[in-house]
């Protein structure tokens, strides 16, 4: 059979225009589902990184609108295998002009001195480190925030609260490099509750937790959820991967909705694959009378019209799954990549997917005409004239 793969190719540009426009039809819904697959994956398969293994967010059982007492922090510390624990609080607010997307960052409360011990792989130099915890104004920022809006060491940067009212002024102190999309902005958790009336203060949005060892993880979180078993505010530990998720949650079912798509969009390019082979064949009902005239077995006929089908959905998930790549990557460095789990650009399981639905689709598409020309007899198939 592989000596007719020359012959395949050749077949496939028989008519270069309807060619063209459907590896371009299956390239724009092979660049859909590589980008769809690859956020699903990112959510629901990946595994997390080494640092993110090591640590645990404690929030409000109820929801994450709703604030834990600061005080939980001495007693999660005392569980036995936590290292470190930190109070973080979204802050939300206003920079500038809310309608630009430009404008849309992370924004949160923390504490300054055990930032970079709970995020290790968040790198700072050192006397950009100290003045961010000594500063009570002070801030830092990820490095992709700094390129987006230009912010340097000593520029001032304003917030209008709306969760919390207010006009808070911070200095940028500092900038971080992270190895995932950083665009980020902490500040000291003190000036925030300073500034806020005393029936608000002492309250926590999440505790963020680091451990000893991952292995310890999942019953670490039982034990902290087991000691505030019968407190007024009951807690939930997770893991951080599981916590990213839960912001996802608040869209409904992506999940269902990610899969559902994925199988719209493939029964979109079955129908495209399947009309073009079609049409195809259709047109080449003589020819397959003639080949079977020069000794040409219907088995090498059914070959030569499936691996012109494949060729053809390969070739346009390659030039699909290359575009989703550059797709994926503007999702990752996004305003809201910083919310999403890590999604890398080219994923070989994806990459693998996406060949083997093209693959697939290309199959299945062309079976039935190629099956039919296959079993033509050679007086029948001379006698077409279409």
């Amino acid at each position: 059979m592989f000596r007719y793969i020359p012959l395949m190719l050749k077949n496939c540009w028989r008519n270069r225009r309807r060619t063209i426009l459907t590896i371009v039809s299956i390239g724009v819904s092979m660049c859909l589902l590589g980008v769809i697959i690859s956020v699903f994956h990112a959510f629901y398969l990946s595994d997390p990184t080494p640092d993110q293994a090591l640590r645990l967010v404690t929030r409000n059982r109820i929801s994450l609108t709703q604030p834990l007492p600061q005080s939980y922090r001495e007693r999660i510390k005392q569980v036995p295998g936590i290292r470190e624990v930190m109070i973080a609080q979204w802050f939300g607010g206003v920079y500038k002009d809310s309608r630009n997307p430009d404008n849309m960052f992370a924004r949160f409360a923390v504490e300054p001195e055990k930032l970079f011990g709970i995020y290790g792989e968040l790198t700072i130099p050192d006397d950009q480190k100290r003045a961010f915890e000594r500063e009570r104004t002070a801030c830092v920022i990820g490095r992709d925030l700094a390129n987006k809006l230009n912010f340097h060491i000593g520029d001032r940067i304003t917030l209008v609260g709306d969760i919390f009212p207010g006009k808070y002024e911070f200095t940028v102190r500092g900038i971080f490099d992270s190895p995932r999309a950083s665009s980020v902005l902490y500040f000291n958790r003190e000036y925030l509750e300073q500034s806020l009336p005393e029936g608000r203060r002492g309250n926590a949005g999440t505790f963020d937790i680091l451990v000893d060892r991952a292995e310890n993880a999942p019953h670490i979180a039982q034990v902290v959820d087991d000691e505030f078993l019968n407190s007024p505010a009951r807690t939930k530990t997770e893991s951080e991967q599981a916590f990213v998720l839960g912001f996802v949650s608040f869209l409904g079912n992506v999940k269902m909705f990610l899969l559902s798509v994925s199988a719209a969009v493939m029964f979109t390019i079955l129908l495209v694959s399947a009309n073009t082979m079609a049409m195809s064949v259709r047109e080449r009902v003589r020819e397959v009378g003639v080949l079977k005239t020069l000794g040409f077995t219907p088995g090498a006929i059914l070959g030569l019209i499936l691996g012109e089908a494949c060729a053809i959905s390969l070739a346009g998930a390659l030039v699909g799954y290359t575009i989703s790549m550059m797709l994926t990557n503007g999702i990752r460095k996004s305003p809201f990549g910083g919310f999403l789990p890590p999604i890398a650009a080219f994923e070989p399981g994806v990459a693998l997917v996406c060949v083997a639905a093209a693959g697939f689709i290309g199959l299945i598409s062309s079976l039935v005409p190629a099956w039919g020309a296959s079993r033509t007899p050679i007086v029948e198939a001379l006698r077409s004239t279409d």
